[in-house]
């Protein structure tokens, strides 16, 4: 299509931000002609976000930026089934307790990003356990049911994936689209509602509720979806050798999260910028013709602003100046990631093989020993060749550390206690 009117699909645009839509032009006179409220989706399936879900916590900020009224909807209702989508196996069943605090944890990190003092569009944040935990079923499938397809339904390719690779799908997991679509008819009616987004894993479930909304209320409401994001060796987007990269500083150090920034590929960087900052784009296109060693400029400038968004300036600068410490100068940093150990047991002897896997920068013995082979491990900055080579008292420093590296980019500390 041309260029958008609206500010907002101009932004997801130009950034990169936008798959698919329902009916674009449509939106785009949607938005050009008054505020709109849209809403994204996030279960409690977990007691944090990881970075697989910032993009989309980035489209709800830009949404709310652009002076339209974002609405967080939190799935206490719908955490209860999980949604099977592109999912091989059955999600564990959470206790109510464990979505409570899954969804306790989830809004803190999301009042990072989203503003509530806005008076014009303040941010609406809701539990759809609200209204789903209440549905009578022999009323909720009189009301809805003949407006659901099943057919169309077994064509979603999430659903037809599972099937054609004959995964069990039970009742429980296939009713969840019928409660998502539920749930944008619900925001519609109480909000205004007349957006879903999501990622484009979503695509089948948020068609699915724009149709129940046009069949029930003959009413125009859009769906819109950002790309699922991949590093440009086809890597999926926020999974290290060491796991997912969470939004919560207590299952992820920010350290880590700002060295996860630090070395993606060069090839990678300028796109990530548009996609994850707020940078303006003149400047992304000024760091784009940095070449060699300059490009680090640009993975530093990444890092920082990814960082301060979800932790803070303050966290930022701190990590900024551990990896500087770290990498630049070669210093011991007592900011690197820290695992506690007995003092007894290195005083005793702790081999170096078992010294990496404890501080996790191998995930097994023989993990160890191939790094140690392969010149990639160092104590306190000492390259160490020798599967048996041992740490002892003196290895410890003044400050009680010893300092394990894997490699150029993976470093802790074991603190002796």
């Amino acid at each position: 299509m041309p260029v958008p009117k609206s500010d907002y699909l101009n932004v997801l645009m130009e950034r990169g931000l936008l798959y698919q839509c329902t009916n674009l032009e449509a939106l785009d006179q949607a938005l050009t002609g008054s505020r709109i409220a849209a809403y994204i989706g996030f279960d409690c399936t977990s007691n944090s976000l990881h970075i697989g879900s910032l993009l989309q916590i980035i489209m709800l900020r830009w949404l709310q930026k652009t002076g339209n009224k974002p609405i967080v909807l939190i799935g206490g209702g719908t955490s209860k089934i999980g949604d099977p989508s592109f999912k091989f196996n059955k999600r564990k069943l959470l206790s109510e307790e464990e979505i409570c605090n899954n969804k306790l944890n989830i809004k803190n990190i999301l009042n990072k990003y989203l503003s509530l003092s806005a008076a014009s569009h303040n941010l609406i944040m809701v539990d759809n356990a609200e209204w789903l935990d209440k549905l009578e079923y022999i009323k909720f499938l009189r009301d809805y049911g003949s407006y659901i397809s099943v057919n169309q339904m077994l064509g979603f390719e999430s659903v037809k994936l599972r099937l054609d690779r004959e995964y069990s799908l039970s009742f429980l997991e296939f009713n969840y689209s019928i409660l998502q679509a539920y749930d944008f008819l619900e925001l519609y009616r109480r909000y205004g509602c007349v957006l879903q987004m999501g990622g484009s894993d979503q695509w089948g479930n948020i068609v699915h509720g724009v149709k129940l909304i046009r069949r029930v209320n003959d009413n125009k409401v859009y769906g819109l979806t950002s790309p699922l994001i991949s590093s440009s060796s086809g890597a999926k987007m926020g999974k290290t050798t060491k796991g997912a990269v969470w939004l919560n500083e207590e299952k992820l150090s920010v350290y880590n999260f700002w060295q996860y920034w630090r070395n993606i590929k060069d090839a990678d960087v300028i796109r990530f910028l548009k996609l994850f900052t707020e940078i303006p784009l003149d400047e992304v296109s000024r760091l784009a013709v940095l070449g060699g060693a300059e490009i680090n400029e640009a993975k530093k400038i990444l890092a920082n602003e990814v960082t301060r968004m979800c932790h803070g300036q303050i966290a930022a600068n701190a990590a900024a100046e551990i990896s500087h410490c770290t990498f630049d100068v070669g210093a011991i940093s007592e900011g690197l990631p820290k695992v506690d150990i007995d003092r007894r047991k290195i005083e005793a002897g702790l081999s170096v093989v078992n010294a990496i896997v404890y501080a996790g920068l191998a995930s097994s013995k023989s993990a160890a020993r191939r790094l140690i082979r392969a010149g990639g491990a160092r104590i306190n900055n000492a390259t160490i060749l020798n599967e048996s080579a041992i740490i002892a008292g003196k290895e410890i420093n003044n400050a009680g550390f010893v300092k394990i590296s894997a490699g150029k980019k993976l470093h802790a500390l074991l603190q002796a206690v």
